[in-house]
């Protein structure tokens, strides 16, 4: 995963706003707020909640 550092810097989670942090080995951006995981596809974020994967507790 290639994401530039200035981008990861800017975005923000899209159902509450909160930054994120990166999951190299799956490949996901991680909201810790609202649990949430973006998939990351061929190094674009993919910032849909639809998309999202909710994390297990």
């Amino acid at each position: 995963m290639n994401l530039d550092p200035t981008l990861l810097d800017i975005l923000v989670c899209p159902q509450c706003r909160a930054t994120l942090a990166v999951d190299v080995d799956r490949e996901e951006l991680v909201c810790n707020l609202c649990r949430l995981a973006y998939p990351v596809r061929d190094d674009i974020p993919v910032m849909l909640v639809d998309e999202a994967r909710t994390l297990a507790d």
